[in-house]
């Protein structure tokens, strides 16, 4: 049961802005959610339908539509910033 895993233009332009070892670390994390899309170490956020789970200092925060069996990121950022 895979899920498809779509970017928000924002959280596409977010990637593109990190270097190039953070990028391939963030890359490998959101393939792996199509097969986990809550996986060992991700957190459920308060307030919204939405989780993050980290790559080192930094958060990415995403949506999950079990009926659709589809996950939208919505913002990959450091995290003192992500959450703002």
């Amino acid at each position: 049961m895979n899920y498809t895993v779509l970017l928000k233009a924002s959280a596409e332009r977010e990637l593109d802005l990190l270097p190039p070892p953070l990028d391939s670390r963030i890359t490998e994390r959101l393939v792996g959610l199509s097969e986990a899309p809550r996986p060992r170490g991700s957190k459920r956020l308060h307030g919204v339908e939405a989780y993050r789970i980290r790559v080192g200092d930094y958060r990415i925060l995403y949506e999950v539509d079990d009926p659709r069996k589809r996950i939208t990121v919505y913002s990959i950022g450091h995290r003192r910033d992500v959450y703002r």
